[in-house]
């Protein structure tokens, strides 16, 4: 059974390409009435089987319990935020480690940095325009018309070789997720750390979480 996280319109998406695929899964939402909900009249449940079509209230705390459960093939992170780190953060108790961005912005072209700040690094190389719709992410993007010197997810193992970095795998065009083994192998790591840098990527966009556990000495 795979998750889905968030309810919104790629996690409608990721619904819509699930059931073509006959797969079965959970959407995870904060809102109990979003728009896979009422888009697919998915039925509230309090537990779930490992089989069938189901819809949770709740938040990311929900999601890690699911994902301890259900061993899931794929997580479709559709939620706005950085999914992997802020599930990090939750289990480990984790505060922002600012330094580690400053360290990694000094490695890398400001062309592709979106924005900066808190512990947190997004990074585009169609920094300045608006992706197309179902994308499949070819090496001149259609929209700026630039040719990407190489993927995302190589400039920032460039940019911060120490960091855990998670893939997003192309499911469909516009369309990626984490596999679960991948992300149980993020947590078994960062559970080990005292400080680290996570990042999620796919070939043209990516987003970097530096953290530091919260019980740690102030780290210079």
């Amino acid at each position: 059974m795979d998750i889905i996280i968030g309810g919104g319109k790629y996690g409608c998406n990721a619904v819509e390409f699930l059931r073509k695929q006959r797969n079965d899964f959970v959407v995870v939402d904060l809102d109990p009435n979003c728009q896979a909900v009422k888009r697919f009249k998915l039925q509230s449940a309090q537990h779930i089987d490992t089989q069938g079509e189901y819809f949770l209230h709740g938040d990311l705390s929900l999601a890690i319990t699911l994902i301890d459960k259900l061993n899931p093939e794929y997580v479709f992170p559709t939620a706005p935020v950085h999914i992997a780190a802020d599930m990090a953060k939750i289990k480990f108790e984790l505060t922002p480690w600012t330094e580690a961005i400053s360290n990694i912005l000094q490695k890398l072209p400001q062309v592709v940095v979106l924005l900066s700040g808190k512990g947190k690094l997004i990074l585009s190389f169609n920094r300045d325009h608006d992706c197309l719709d179902n994308c499949s992410m070819p090496e001149t993007c259609p929209s700026s018309r630039i040719k990407k010197p190489c993927t995302m997810t190589k400039l920032m193992k460039f940019a911060s070789p120490d960091a855990f970095i998670l893939l997003s795998h192309s499911m469909a065009p516009g369309m990626g997720a984490l596999k679960g083994t991948e992300l149980q192998e993020f947590f078994n790591w960062a559970k080990t750390k005292d400080k680290f840098v996570v990042g999620t990527s796919c070939d043209c966009h990516g987003v970097f979480s530096a953290f530091k556990k919260a019980n740690t000495k102030k780290l210079v």
